[in-house]
């Protein structure tokens, strides 16, 4: 009797840790990237983008053949491209500018080549992080495209990134970095004005769901390693400017500043949200850290006459 209710304990503790594991959600798996890619990414976003391309340029000879090393110099030029083109309107900090760059056509080539080197990659064997490397060298050019004003070739490399990222999803339907990267798609189509919507129309572009899109934005926010921080940064911009959503898209951006409060474009956000939900004082603290910026590099320069601008309009 002793063993036979032995037996049955062990049965159902083995039961319980079953259903427990069941019921724990799929823990999600990102992009496995090397010290030395994290610490480029780590330099970039605290707002040194010139070390963080030496840095870049470092994985580029060392592994001549993979495109990470690409990728994260494109990552750099973005942003400081799309910092100097941002300015204050509508007491809004955004990249209003759309125009052409003296240094696009080589931040297109760096685009090219991550785009062929993880092309030959997945000629050798597919894998799920391959596949969003692609996906992540058709979205660098979805970026400048779109600073440019070019609708159509936004929309071609979108939807290529798009069908790199759902493939890669199809590989690995944990991957985070996808997820979110697919949640941006989603958001951003749905989100669109009715003549760029006639334009998807007509080009036979698959459409969005914002509030799905929001979900799988999260996702990879959370989740991701590679597009962490870009999610992150993209859906509290998109909350603010798309849905004056002021204080989830604060409660959003919050982490980004904390974590790296000499980002330029960090503070500039958070300082803005907070401006718009009638926090002058908080805002005034983001703004004059932004201000005390050194002047290089060139983009904590741009931000400081923003940060200025904008401290102006305080009341």
């Amino acid at each position: 009797m002793k063993r036979v209710r032995l037996t049955s304990l062990r049965l159902i503790g083995i039961f319980v840790i079953l259903t427990l594991l069941f019921a724990l959600p799929a823990q999600a798996s990102g992009i496995n990237l090397s010290p030395e890619a994290q610490r480029t990414l780590d330099t970039l976003y605290a707002g040194d983008s010139e070390q963080a391309i030496a840095l870049a340029r470092d994985l580029e000879q060392a592994s001549p053949q993979e495109p990470i090393g690409y990728l994260l110099e494109g990552e750099a030029l973005w942003w400081d491209r799309y910092c100097g083109a941002c300015e204050l309107k509508w007491g809004i900090v955004e990249a209003w500018k759309h125009e052409k760059h003296h240094d696009d056509e080589a931040y297109f080539a760096l685009a090219d080549k991550a785009i062929s080197l993880a092309q030959a990659q997945l000629a050798k064997s597919e894998t799920a992080e391959m596949r969003v490397l692609l996906g992540m060298g058709y979205a660098l050019k979805v970026r400048v495209y779109g600073l440019r004003g070019e609708n159509r070739n936004a929309a071609r490399a979108g939807v290529s990134a798009r069908a790199q990222m759902l493939r890669a999803l199809e590989l690995d339907p944990q991957m985070a970095d996808a997820t979110g990267a697919v949640g941006i798609y989603n958001y951003y189509v749905d989100t669109l004005s009715p003549i760029v919507k006639l334009l998807r129309f007509f080009m036979g572009i698959p459409g969005g769901d914002k509030v799905k899109g929001v979900e799988q934005i999260e996702i990879g926010m959370n989740q991701g390693t590679l597009l962490a921080v870009d999610a992150r940064f993209i859906l509290a911009r998109a909350l603010r400017q798309y849905d004056r959503k002021y204080e989830e898209a604060l409660f959003i951006a919050q982490p980004l500043v904390d974590r790296y409060p000499r980002n330029p474009l960090f503070l500039l956000l958070t300082g803005n949200l907070n401006a718009e939900l009638g926090r002058n004082a908080k805002a005034a603290e983001y703004l004059q850290a932004t201000q005390e910026l050194p002047a290089s590099p060139p983009c904590a320069a741009h931000a400081r006459a923003i940060a200025n601008s904008l401290s102006s309009t305080l009341h």
